[in-house]
């Protein structure tokens, strides 16, 4: 597979909630996953950006809806991490509601990228938040990140293990990718489903003029 063209990618906007995010004009895909999973790393790597998203060590830096425009054509939005972060629960709730609203009202959403750490096991906020997704019929797909920190054969057993237990009580294995922000693997992959499902939507809006 041929490598990718060369992204240009940038920081448009910071959304305290769905009604300020920009005009519903461009495919959009959004990033989101546990707290401290790697998805700052893996948005600089899918986008070649050094330093597009902020790297934290803290968990629950990003407590915005967060919009990068790529190649002027599709944006790219990164949201809130769930899970363990150092705040409120007043302001965890509000996190929730801002995220399910974002998630629920925006239109031009195409496909919502759930980033898991590739060393663990199905955790519960992630089955509940992908079971969610399913209730609401909103399209998903995982990318198992920190790649790199596993052997091959420990990542296969890892993958085929996560993947049994999630069979365990769905009836398919969601689609997924394999990624590591530090070799860049899964970023052909990931640019071309996105490229494949641009094109689907750019049909779809014409069906609709």
């Amino acid at each position: 597979m041929a490598n990718p063209p060369k992204l240009s990618a940038e920081f448009v906007v910071s959304s305290p909630n769905v009604a300020s995010c920009p005009d519903e004009k461009q495919a959009e895909y959004a990033f989101i996953g546990r707290s401290n999973v790697g998805k700052s790393s893996l948005i600089n790597m899918l986008t070649s950006t050094k330093g597009l998203a902020k790297i934290s060590q803290t968990p629950g830096k990003t407590r915005l809806i967060n919009h990068f425009i790529v190649n002027e054509e599709w944006f790219l939005v990164d949201l809130p991490g769930y899970g363990y972060a150092k705040i409120s629960q007043t302001e965890r709730k509000k996190w929730k509601e801002m995220i399910n609203s974002y998630l629920l009202k925006r239109k031009n959403l195409v496909c919502t990228f759930i980033l898991v750490d590739s060393r663990h096991e199905p955790q519960k906020p992630d089955t509940e938040f992908m079971g969610w997704m399913s209730m609401k019929q909103l399209p998903f797909v995982i990318v198992f990140t920190k790649t790199d920190k596993l052997s091959k054969r420990q990542l296969e057993d890892s993958i085929g293990n996560y993947i049994k237990k999630m069979l365990e009580s769905w009836e398919d294995m969601p689609q997924f990718f394999i990624s590591s922000a530090k070799s860049s693997l899964g970023r052909d992959d990931i640019l071309s489903f996105i490229r494949e499902n641009n094109k689907h939507y750019a049909t779809y809006l014409k069906s609709l003029a």
